[in-house]
């Protein structure tokens, strides 16, 4: 079985994503499974009718792959990363995750308008428009208020506003300096304050979870943002929410993270490139081991014939699969 990666980093970086497909080359040399790792911009995208078997790389023409394991953000990569992901995919290469699922998903809005479309339980959440009309927000979403960037990953750009005069202050400092930016606000879940989910799901199986804990009473619970992370036993209905999450979005290799509502959870956001690292050390003392666990599902689908992943097209669609 043949594995192409494709990475937007140095394979020795030392960033938390260098270091993970690292371990997805040892665990794969482990494995006996032939693994590469691409830049995207190895690749020239020539459009052809002659060729359904093979590709540019390096202006050289190489045989396709079994799988391809995307790992490149649009919001850092861009159009062309996304373009090779479905050029691949087009020519019959199976795929963990599609260009439309990537898209979607960083797109926070479009995640939680689709989420919402069918059925399942978010955060309310708008669109931030400039300038930016305070009463209708303290109206319709209220304060404390959390204010994300559209396309932020791993924490980063995520505020939590605990009253009117401070989201007041934020919104003037962006004013004046990058209006153009593109912001949302979402209603603060008060009983998940510092403290959610993950569960990491793959092909529709949780196959290991974790509460992430922020520090020092913070906000942000991610690992990566320096929050504690412990294992637990999730419960069917937060497995359930996962899952049916995972389903709806077309997510292969799926983080997703729950909040803690009063009456349940809450899906606070989905990433089809969830880091593993902090999973892995949650879950230390079962031998979790995320790389293998990919690539062993890999070889399943693989060795059983089942036919590729397929992109959900519309809300229509994901609202069917929900109530399935």
């Amino acid at each position: 079985m043949e594995v192409w990666i494709l990475f937007n980093e140095e394979i020795e970086a030392p960033s938390a994503e260098a270091f993970e497909i690292r371990r997805f080359l040892s665990e794969g040399r482990d494995m006996g499974i032939d693994v590469k790792v691409f830049h995207p911009e190895q690749f020239d995208l020539l459009v052809t009718a002659d060729d359904r078997e093979s590709v540019l790389i390096d202006g050289h023409m190489m045989p396709l792959p079994d799988f391809q394991l995307p790992r490149t953000p649009p919001v850092e990569s861009g159009y062309f990363a996304m373009a090779v992901v479905r050029q691949l995919k087009k020519l019959g290469v199976r795929t963990y995750n599609d260009a439309a699922c990537i898209e979607m998903v960083a797109d926070k809005l479009h995640t939680h308008q689709v989420l919402i479309g069918a059925g399942l339980p978010t955060p309310t959440t708008m669109l931030a428009k400039f300038p930016v009309d305070v009463d209708l927000v303290e109206n319709t979403i209220g304060f404390p208020i959390v204010v994300k960037t559209l396309l932020g990953v791993n924490g980063t750009g995520v505020f939590l506003m605990e009253n009117r005069s401070n989201f007041e202050d934020l919104m003037g400092l962006i004013a004046e300096t990058n209006p153009n930016i593109q912001l949302i606000f979402q209603k603060f879940i008060a009983k998940s304050k510092g403290r959610d989910i993950r569960l990491f799901v793959l092909n529709g199986r949780v196959i290991a979870s974790m509460e992430r804990r922020a520090k020092d009473g913070g906000f942000k619970a991610n690992f990566s943002q320096g929050g504690s992370v412990i294992a637990i036993e999730p419960d069917q209905e937060a497995i359930d929410l996962a899952i049916k999450t995972a389903e709806v979005l077309n997510i292969q290799v799926a983080g997703i993270d729950l909040l803690y509502a009063d009456d349940g959870y809450t899906v606070c956001e989905a990433n089809t490139f969830p880091g593993f690292k902090g999973l892995e050390f949650a879950n230390r003392d079962k031998g979790l081991n995320v790389p293998r666990e990919i690539f062993t599902a890999m070889k399943n689908e693989l060795e059983s014939g089942a036919p590729g992943n397929v992109e959900v097209a519309s809300i229509e669609q994901a609202r069917a699969k929900a109530s399935e």
